[in-house]
């Protein structure tokens, strides 16, 4: 859940009276690369586990086929899941035409260790198809996702045992696909909630963005959840964490150490990560360039329109 109090989330400079001032963005979640990478690393994912895996490859893609289809006979059948897919009454062909052809490609990739960024943001964005942005809407809750996976594991190990693939071979490779089965998982809920909260709140604030960001993010405008009350940067916060890949066109980094004391008073310092916007992109709300507004002037109220524009604008 997204709280209602974020306000140490963000942060501005302090300008005189009539200049422009600097807002900035902290606490930003990592972009789906980031995850991918510390995750990859974190679960040491090394050259025994992929040569392990390496060795199972062919058995698990010549059940591909009936993998796929087994998944959504399975997903039909159980009561809970035939009725969120709108399946009680027998799978409509054309949608179950459509996610057979996201878990073959899925399923390609994975057993072709696909360890790319693009993969990452792929699954990433088939976290927030499954939280309800995808074309048509349908909201898989969370637990769905998680025991999807935990199935996948128990297939990968089935058909290694009916391939009769040697018992030590099964044990090091089966390591290795459960860790590569937590990496997409975590890719997919990161994604999952950042789309559950985009929409959070009491009020709908509209976001119209202009020039190279509709390109990026597929569309001119959004609506974006709040609470009464709360800060505009608290808006683009959400945005760029459901569309990560627009910091870059946005927003540059800077760092800013803090030194203080550890708990048995030895002294350490942390280095936080803040976004600022890049020269010449302004943030408007109601018309009006939020760097010569006030923080007060920031809290949004129902009906204010937020409008994101680039340079030259």
């Amino acid at each position: 859940m997204v709280t209602k109090d974020l306000t140490w989330q963000v942060a501005t400079s302090v300008a005189p009276e009539g200049q422009a001032q600097i807002w900035e963005l902290r606490g930003l979640d990592p972009s789906p690369e980031e995850t991918w990478d510390h995750l990859r690393a974190f679960l040491h994912l090394d050259e025994d586990d992929l040569q392990a895996m390496l060795g199972t490859i062919e058995p698990l893609f010549q059940r591909g086929y009936d993998l796929i289809v087994e998944n959504y006979a399975y997903l039909e059948a159980f009561p809970e899941t035939a009725a969120l897919l709108g399946w009680s009454g027998g799978a409509d062909p054309q949608h179950l035409a459509e996610r057979r052809r996201f878990f073959a490609v899925w399923l390609a990739r994975t057993l072709g260790l696909d360890f790319s960024h693009d993969f990452a943001r792929y699954l990433f964005r088939a976290g927030q198809v499954h939280a309800g942005h995808g074309r048509r809407r349908l909201h898989i809750p969370s637990l769905y996702v998680v025991g999807s996976i935990a199935l996948m594991t128990a297939a990968f190990a089935r058909i290694l045992e009916q391939a009769e693939v040697r018992t030590d071979v099964q044990l090091r490779a089966l390591a290795g696909w459960n860790k590569v089965f937590i990496l997409h998982l975590q890719m997919m809920l990161q994604g999952y909630r950042s789309a559950l909260a985009l929409t959070e709140g009491e009020e709908k604030v509209k976001v119209t963005v202009y020039g190279r960001l509709r390109s990026l993010i597929g569309c001119d405008t959004l609506e974006i959840g709040f609470y009464s009350g709360q800060s505009v940067l608290e808006v683009l916060r959400k945005f760029f964490n459901y569309y990560p890949h627009a910091r870059s066109e946005t927003l540059e980094i800077v760092w800013e150490s803090q030194h203080h004391d550890d708990a048995r008073g030895n002294p350490w310092m942390e280095v936080e990560r803040i976004y600022r916007p890049r020269a010449g992109w302004r943030v408007l709300r109601n018309g009006r360039d939020i760097a010569f507004m006030t923080e007060d002037q920031w809290r949004l109220e129902g009906a204010d329109q937020v409008a994101i524009f680039p340079p030259g604008r």
